[in-house]
Order: structure tokens, then C-alpha cells, then sequence
């Protein structure tokens, strides 16, 4: 019996341009570190929510249903304005939270809120859609079959976000006590807010 030719996956240039990718801060990053300031639970429940939402970019990459959206000007447009609107709410919420002043920790909202605000801020970034459309295509192997590698790939990627997250909200946390300081704390969240408010302008011109 002839055995398998062996899958000869790019995995050089893949995790190199992955970890480019994970590091260079976007939405998810100021909204995790935004909630992990006010308590490294906040800000794991944030980051939860957000590597859900990788899980369905993923799963839908995979499916190639992704594919089919990016391919739809129409529909993709609708992701990309849907997507905006939400980080610039996000953005104009975190600046009017800052205008009211008040300790870092002040009504900490609930654990279901914080997670499905992670899951929104990832499901609604056209790019993060485009990334797995982009990336995961370039490393895989055209003489080998595509879903399982597609599969692989996709979970590497989710992987490695994840472990990013894990480093980053303990990292975030510490950083309460200072972002705590009257002076400070408004400066932080009008920086994020205004941060969030910008990357929605980037989302629709991009």
C-alpha cells in the first residue's frame, strides 16, 4: 500500500505573521486591558469572550463561510458598518465613563455582560474575519487535503491568542493601582475611548 505524502504546512511563516498579528494592539486589546485594569477577572471574562469569538471565526474560515461573506461586497460592507457602530458605542461609552470620574472600580459590571462584550468586539471585526481568510490560505499545502489543514490552522491561531490573552490581563491588572489615581484614570480611559472611536474609522475605511 502506498503510504501518504507527508503535509509540508508552512508553519515557519505562519507563526511568525501570527504572532505580528496577535501583539499589534486592536479592538480587543484596549477593550481587555480596559476591563483588566478594574480587576483581572474582568478583563480574563473580557478575554474569554474574545477568544470565543475566534473559535467562530475560526469554525466559519474553516467552513469557508467566511469566504463567502468576504466575497459578497454587500454583506461585507454590512459586517464591516455593523462592526464599527459597536466600537465607536464602545468608544463614546468609555468617554463618558471618564467624564464622570470616580474610582477605577466603580460598578463593575456583570460577569454575562463582560463576556458577551468580548464576543460582540470580536464577532463584529471584519478584520480579524480577513486575517483567518488571509493567513490561514497562505501556509497550507495545495497538494494535501484543505479542511483538515484548514482546521489545524485555525486552531493554532486561536491558540496562540489565547495564550496571548492569558500573559496580558494579569500584566493589565497590576497596572490598577496606578491607573486608580484621580489624575490618571480619566487620562487612561479617554485614550481607549478615543482609540476605540478611531479603530471603528478604520474598520469602515479599510
Amino acid at each position: 500500500m502506498a503510504q501518504d505524502a507527508p503535509v509540508h504546512i508552512a508553519w515557519t511563516s505562519f507563526l511568525l505573521a501570527l504572532v505580528v498579528i496577535t501583539v499589534v494592539p486592536g479592538p480587543d486589546f484596549v477593550l481587555i486591558t480596559g476591563n483588566a485594569v478594574r480587576g483581572v477577572r474582568h478583563g480574563a471574562l473580557t478575554a474569554a469572550g474574545v477568544v470565543t469569538g475566534l473559535l467562530v471565526h475560526a469554525l466559519l474560515a474553516t467552513l469557508g463561510l467566511s469566504a463567502l461573506v468576504a466575497a459578497a461586497p454587500a454583506a461585507l460592507l454590512a459586517v464591516k458598518a455593523v462592526g464599527a457602530l459597536y466600537l465607536a458605542h464602545l468608544g463614546v461609552a468609555t468617554l463618558r465613563a471618564a467624564r464622570r470620574g470616580g474610582p477605577i472600580r466603580q460598578a463593575p459590571k456583570s460577569d454575562r455582560s463582560l463576556f458577551l462584550r468580548g464576543v460582540l468586539c470580536d464577532l463584529l471585526n471584519p478584520k480579524v474575519m480577513l486575517t483567518f481568510l488571509s493567513l490561514v490560505p497562505q501556509a497550507m499545502d495545495p497538494a494535501s487535503p484543505p479542511l483538515p489543514q484548514a482546521a489545524l490552522l485555525s486552531a493554532v491561531a486561536v491558540g496562540v491568542f489565547a495564550c496571548f490573552w492569558a500573559v496580558v490581563v494579569p500584566l493589565a491588572g497590576r497596572l490598577a493601582a496606578l491607573l486608580s489615581r484621580p489624575r490618571v484614570r480619566p487620562v487612561f480611559e479617554r485614550l481607549c475611548g478615543a482609540a476605540l472611536i478611531g479603530m471603528a474609522a478604520s474598520v469602515l475605511a479599510a
